[in-house]
């Protein structure tokens, strides 16, 4: 009712505003408590004087208390004069995002501009992408962040906050939807040019970057003190004002949500579906699609566009998603860019950055790739350099090529062989023991399980006999013993794994799973997993020198040329750094990572010897193209070869899909 007379519409926004205004006030109160405080000795050392002049506080004893008072104040002025500085000056943080000048998207910019007008509000100050799908204003009147905007254009207020939009919603909503989306934010723009909410926005901000202060590099030993004892003041004026804060900015979005319903009301309630949508592709491209390219040292240049790709592929599967491929006839969001594909790029990179702890610029190992490129370039890539650490690992811990043996125990071709990897994993003992655990099918299962317990240690402990070997005698399958004990030493020392090291990788990835089924894999999962981490810290360490390599050539082309005007290509700003903000996944444990190089080491076989191709799943990442169809029964015989030491499964599909384990495959 409120929506259709448009009187409950004007109380929600009186409401909405008249609370911001209030919480803003109690904000700025505690900066008032705050002030008092701290000119309180000084007024009580004026008192003191001054009834020393009028001859009411005489005698050595109001000296010594003048005195005292005196020093006091003097300290806790110089005290607060210095938590103000800092909080005046200290960066507030910015989300890091691609700045959209005027003249890169001037149909974006008027059809902000007109929006505003349309809500009777200020314009934005300027338009930034983000790559998230949300869209705020964000408060950049700080000086720091002034010299990184690019101006917006005429009638833009300097006061104003900046509009960021998330970048997806761009590719995949049409404009009227945009802009049905974009009404309650650019309504905010209203309230945020109350001067109260703005003081108390301010106020807010400086404390929160005053608190980071204590944590910035560089700072020497008597610094770092006296900004520990700053930041803590400002914690503790940040707690007193957090609630005040939070119902500040609840009203003002009320007050938004009010005004705007006067726009594009029943569009939105459509377009709300879309930001679902969207923010579910989105979710699944970056960890389905982008990470595996990003593990490899590439980034996808056109993120944006496969969210488009994504999202169509969702609708021909899900039958709840039907109809929104049909949207895709009218006008996208992003025809209102100048350059979409340059934006696309440049938001890409960003992601990479945030999301993976990618470097800030490309580089010789950090290169874009296109999508019609990307089974080749990242698929394929992956899947063999996971074969090759594979085998590394295998080499490692001692298991020479000539070792591996088929099914009827004929000896396999040396090279990287799927079936040298399915000869490891694969447990012996269980297949030697199948007729007599269906002998005791009808004892106790506590007996049963005793029993086969006993085999697998059988088993465990002929394979450490067959291990040791007895000495050298040509042209028997047993000669290789002693020159794999050789062998074993050397690969070890060559690939420097510490056993240590995977027994703890072990104990710590599986804490909360029973007693291990197959203690190859077990033991092959730990290694996988600290040669894995010996490598991503050698990447974090190429990152850092490579962005602080780029920190300094901003720097001196700063100095020596400064900013050019009047450029229409897309300026990221924001922190740059190694380590990614936002991780999309929690570290993988050593099981999973062994599935995922087994499933590697087939994929690769496959495509050698079955003339199966590496494909794009939308969303699924990476797929095995047999004759011309994604293979999705592959999963879960290959964990069963894992998990359970059960390579039948695996050898089933194998035989029926023309793959020959004994081929060895090319390596990266």
């Amino acid at each position: 009712m409120y929506g259709v007379s448009g009187t409950g519409s004007d109380v929600g926004e009186e409401w909405g505003a008249r609370a911001a205004r209030s919480r803003a006030l109690a904000v700025l109160r505690v900066r008032g408590r705050a002030l008092g405080l701290a000119v309180l000795p000084a007024a009580v050392a004026v008192v003191l004087y001054a009834g020393g002049v009028t001859g009411h506080f005489t005698g050595s004893g109001w000296d010594a208390a003048r005195w005292v008072v005196t020093v006091l104040a003097v300290l806790v002025l110089i005290a607060a004069t210095a938590v103000a500085l800092v909080v005046a000056r200290a960066r507030p943080a910015a989300t890091p995002t691609v700045e959209l000048a005027e003249t890169a998207a001037p149909d974006l910019y008027r059809l902000v501009r007109d929006l505003a007008d349309r809500l009777d509000v200020p314009a934005p100050a300027a338009i930034a992408l983000t790559p998230d799908c949300d869209s705020w204003l964000e408060d950049r009147t700080h000086r720091a962040h002034r010299a990184l905007r690019t101006p917006g254009g005429e009638g833009e207020s300097e006061g104003a906050p900046v509009l960021v939009i998330g970048s997806p919603f761009l590719w995949w909503m049409r404009v009227g939807e945009l802009r049905a989306v974009l009404a309650p934010v650019v309504a905010g723009t209203g309230p945020a040019a109350q001067p109260d909410i703005a003081a108390a926005r301010r106020f807010v901000r400086g404390l929160d970057a005053a608190v980071a202060v204590p944590g910035t590099p560089g700072l020497d030993p008597v610094r770092r003190i006296g900004a520990g004892a700053v930041g803590q003041v400002a914690r503790v004026l940040l707690r007193a004002c957090r609630g005040h804060a939070a119902e500040m900015e609840r009203g003002v979005a009320v007050a938004g949500s009010e005004r705007a319903q006067a726009v594009d009301y029943g569009v939105r309630i459509v377009a709300q579906e879309q930001v679902g949508l969207a923010y579910a592709g989105w979710d699944r491209l970056l960890t389905r699609v982008a990470l595996p390219a990003w593990r490899m040292g590439r980034w996808p240049a056109k993120l944006d566009a496969g969210v488009v790709s994504a999202l169509t592929e969702l609708s021909r599967r899900d039958r709840l998603a039907d109809g929104f491929s049909s949207r895709l006839g009218e006008r996208p969001a992003c025809d209102l860019l100048e350059e979409p594909g340059a934006v696309d790029e440049a938001a890409s990179l960003l992601a990479a950055r945030l999301f993976h702890g990618g470097p800030a610029a490309p580089g010789p190992d950090w290169s874009p790739v296109e999508w019609s490129q990307y089974p080749e370039e990242v698929v394929d890539r992956k899947w063999r350099t996971d074969a090759a650490r594979l085998h590394q690992v295998l080499d490692g811990l001692g298991l020479a090529d000539g070792t591996a043996r088929g099914a009827g125990g004929e000896r396999v071709a040396e090279g990287p062989t799927l079936t040298r990897v399915i000869a490891h994993l694969a447990t012996e003992p269980t297949r030697s023991t199948e007729a007599e655990v269906d002998a005791e099918a009808d004892t106790d299962e506590v007996e049963a399980d005793t029993h086969t317990d006993a085999a697998l240690d059988a088993g465990a402990s002929a394979e450490t006999a067959d291990a040791a070997g007895t000495p050298d005698s040509a042209g028997t399958d047993t000669d290789t013993d002693a020159e794999d004990a050789t062998d074993l030493a050397t690969a070890t020392a060559d690939a420097d794994l510490d056993l240590d090291l995977v027994l703890d990788a072990e104990g710590e990835g599986d804490e909360d799973e029973d007693e291990p089924v197959n203690p190859a894999a077990e033991a092959l999962a730990g290694a996988l997993s600290v040669l894995l981490a010996r490598e991503e810290a050698a990447r974090e360490a190429r990152v850092a020198a490579s962005a602080l390599t780029a920190e300094a050539a901003a720097r001196s082309a700063e100095k020596d040329g400064g900013h050019s005007g009047g450029t229409s290509a897309p300026v990221v700003s924001g922190p740059d750094g190694p380590l990614p903000l936002f991780p999309l996944q929690p570290p993988r444990s050593g099981r999973d990572l062994l599935a995922d190089h087994v499933t590697a080491m087939v994929c690769c076989a496959a495509v050698d010897t079955a003339e199966a191709t590496p494909g794009l799943d939308w969303l699924d990442g990476p797929a095995l193209l047999v004759g011309g169809e994604r293979a999705t029964d592959l999963g879960p015989r290959v964990l069963a070869l894992v998990e359970e030491g059960d390579p039948e499964p695996l050898r089933v599909w194998l035989a029926r899909t023309g793959v020959r384990p004994e081929k060895p495959v090319r390596l990266v």
